[in-house]
């Protein structure tokens, strides 16, 4: 990442660029590079992006849960003084916007979700028995995207560090049984903020019906597909995702 990551009170962050802030939202094994495109091109184009780093395997395993780390963001969007803010999350990030935007809704004035867990939990957590096998783990991490080549070595290595060190596996498996227990089913028809689904349609972890299913309960949302593409669209296919991404903002007024 070649932006600095600033460190003020309990919080470590990047944010770059002035405008209407788009706050992104990491997912459990994603780094904050992984939106390296999202943040120079919104950042060049008139807005304000902030990655928070999020205190997955930081906070005590009573509190590593969906729902504590929506209480994290609030708190983090109140230190900053923030009025007004789009949430941008893929993956556990979509659903912590999600679950943000249930309990907070006031200064959510948009919601962009791409891979979001949520209503569809089955793959987190799971398939890591063989964690001390690098090629399992290799092909684990590969499995993520349409195109293999994208889990380069440096995500590979850090997948293999974050499922081989006991207390992060620890508290990816109580993440991925909070996502279980913090579906958002019944929740969704009651949330009017405006969202973007921007979905691969070759997503193994989140599958396409699941982009199908938070479209038709979430009553103002807009469903866009991105081809050739996993649970990372904004890693594999950067462009086309800033684009859609860019207008859906310019339609929506933001």
């Amino acid at each position: 990442m070649a932006h600095l990551l600033k460190k003020e009170k309990d919080y470590r962050y990047i944010e770059v660029g002035e405008g209407t802030t788009i706050i992104v939202l990491h997912g459990l094994m994603g780094g904050l590079s992984n939106f390296d495109s999202v943040t120079r091109y919104f950042s060049q184009n008139g807005y304000k992006v902030v990655i928070p780093e999020l205190p997955i395997y930081s906070m005590s395993l009573l509190k590593t849960n969906v729902k504590s780390f929506a209480t994290y963001l609030k708190d983090f969007i109140d230190f900053k003084g923030f009025e007004e803010v789009i949430l941008l999350g893929n993956s556990l990030g979509g659903h912590i916007g999600l679950y943000h935007t249930k309990l907070f809704p006031e200064k959510v004035k948009g919601l962009v979700i791409t891979g979001s867990s949520g209503l569809y939990e089955s793959a987190m957590g799971s398939g890591y028995t063989k964690r001390s096998d690098y090629e399992v783990i290799k092909k684990k991490a590969q499995d993520v995207f349409y195109d293999p080549e994208v889990a380069t070595k440096e995500i590979v290595d850090e997948v293999y560090e974050t499922v081989n060190d006991r207390n992060k596996l620890v508290k990816t498996l109580a993440i991925a049984k909070s996502a279980i227990r913090h579906n958002m089913a019944k929740d969704l028809p009651k949330m009017h903020t405006p969202t973007c689904i921007i979905w691969g349609k070759n997503d193994t972890v989140t599958p396409p019906e699941v982009a199908v299913e938070f479209h038709t309960l979430l009553p103002d949302s807009d469903l866009f597909w991105i081809d050739k593409c996993g649970h990372a669209a904004m890693m594999e296919h950067p462009d086309e995702f800033n684009t859609i991404l860019n207008g859906w903002l310019e339609q929506r007024g933001f």
